[in-house]
């Protein structure tokens, strides 16, 4: 884990990543990391996310500077700017429920290949999924999510990258530190190893690669 400057860690993302983003409309995001991603003009993403945010918050930041290309999200729907833009087949948005969503992220960061739910089972949402019976149950094959790089906020964090979060705020943040192959953190402070005590660590240090150096 390397403490490293804002414009660093954004520098490692190239064009057309697969990014996931903690928060939840806005509440919860790495709003500094996305700022940099709009100064930096990183553009063809694709985004994985709980939803588009609000117009010039959160990933509607990303969204209003025309940089994503693509998005998996549960919903869009107070981002008028998205919807706009998917109407218009400017970015390809695939709405899934939240519930599957989480834990689709869930299980690329546990290694496993999917899951099955019965959310959507009879509705738009299974066209194209297979469909699989148990115990007399009918489920959806809902294949694992992972990215190439998570941006995650979390309240505190140590020099060893060991991360607590602050109620609602910590939301898909933890979720989606284990499931990317890069995990950048913007922290709102930065403490010394041992103030976090050990079971108040929600996310462990050796996930996180690049921590944002404050101030």
């Amino acid at each position: 884990m390397k403490v490293v400057s804002l414009e660093e860690a954004v520098g490692v993302i190239p064009d057309g990543a697969s990014v996931m983003i903690g928060g939840f409309m806005a509440v919860g995001t790495p709003e500094r990391l996305l700022d940099e991603l709009v100064r930096q003009h990183k553009s063809n993403l694709y985004v994985i996310a709980n939803d588009a945010a609000l117009p010039g918050k959160g990933i509607g930041k990303l969204v209003d500077a025309g940089l994503v290309t693509r998005m998996i999200a549960s919903h869009i729907g107070l981002n008028p700017k998205a919807q706009q833009l998917m109407m218009a087949q400017k970015m390809a948005i695939d709405l899934v429920p939240q519930g599957t969503l989480v834990e689709r992220i869930r299980a690329g960061g546990c290694g496993l290949g999917g899951i099955l739910t019965p959310t959507g089972v009879g509705t738009t949402v299974e066209q194209g999924k297979q469909r699989i019976e148990v115990g007399g149950k009918t489920y959806l094959l809902e294949t694992a999510l992972r990215a190439d790089f998570a941006l995650v906020h979390s309240f505190l964090a140590d020099y060893l990258g060991n991360l607590q979060y602050a109620l609602t705020a910590r939301n898909f943040n933890p979720v989606m530190a284990m499931a990317a192959d890069t995990v950048i953190v913007t922290a709102e402070n930065i403490v010394p190893v041992g103030v976090i005590a050990p079971d108040h660590v929600v996310t462990p240090g050796p996930l996180v690669d690049y921590l944002i150096a404050n101030g």
